[in-house]
């Protein structure tokens, strides 16, 4: 197998079992919550970019093997680079797509009592949702899922990485728990997430801590 063949083989399997679970997921639900909703999920709007990648990949696949091995060696990396140059151009919605195929949100039929998408960030999905009072966003180790914040200690800026949020839907409250990336210690903190920046609070209240890091311990991980 050439080296564009095998190129094309795994982005296939990789965004070919994406597309089939967003648009099997689609076709699930969509006779079974408000059309507004529908539109309104990530996977939905952003469904337009992999439908035009996994196209490229079959005519790239169509037009390699048109060429026959020893042109297909002339002609390099021509079709790997074009392919890439997509990806590349449109990564924030391939890898929200990514996240989506994984999300508990994404055949979910339930009027929403969280911040489902509306409070969806990169790098996030949500890995645990009971429909009533909790939920609970796991992030990736990307750039994306890091933020900085100044030691009260030191006065220095720290940076961490965001574990995951967890959203009290009985309470109205948000938690964010993170890991300093130096030290690895731990930290949950109240989350206000606004513009133009989120913001975050100290917990003081013993029972609000023990929700927050209980939900996230309690999540079963794949």
């Amino acid at each position: 197998m050439g080296k564009t063949e095998e190129f094309i083989s795994h982005e296939k399997e990789h965004y070919g079992k994406i597309y089939t679970d967003i648009t099997f997921a689609i076709d699930e639900i969509k006779d079974f919550i408000d059309e507004n909703v529908l539109k309104n999920r990530k996977y939905f709007s952003r469904q337009a970019v992999l439908d035009k990648y996994i196209d490229l990949l079959d005519s790239a696949k169509q037009e390699n093997k048109k060429k026959g091995f020893i042109k297909s060696i002339l002609a390099g990396d021509k079709y790997i680079d074009l392919l890439q140059g997509f990806k590349s151009a449109h990564s924030e919605e391939l890898d929200q797509l990514n996240k989506c195929s994984k999300c508990e949100c994404l055949r979910c039929t339930v009027v929403c009592k969280f911040d489902s998408c509306d409070g969806c960030r990169t790098g996030r999905r949500v890995a645990y949702c009971d429909h009533e009072r909790t939920n609970v966003a796991f992030f990736d180790n990307s750039e994306n899922a890091i933020i900085s914040l100044i030691n009260n200690n030191t006065g220095d800026e720290d940076r961490y990485n965001v574990l995951a949020v967890v959203q009290d839907a009985l309470e109205d409250k948000r938690y964010i728990l993170i890991e300093n990336i130096h030290d690895k210690e731990r930290f949950v903190l109240y989350y206000y997430p606004k513009l133009p920046e989120d913001t975050y609070g100290e917990i003081t209240d013993e029972e609000d801590f023990n929700f927050a890091a209980s939900a996230y311990e309690n999540v079963e991980r794949s």
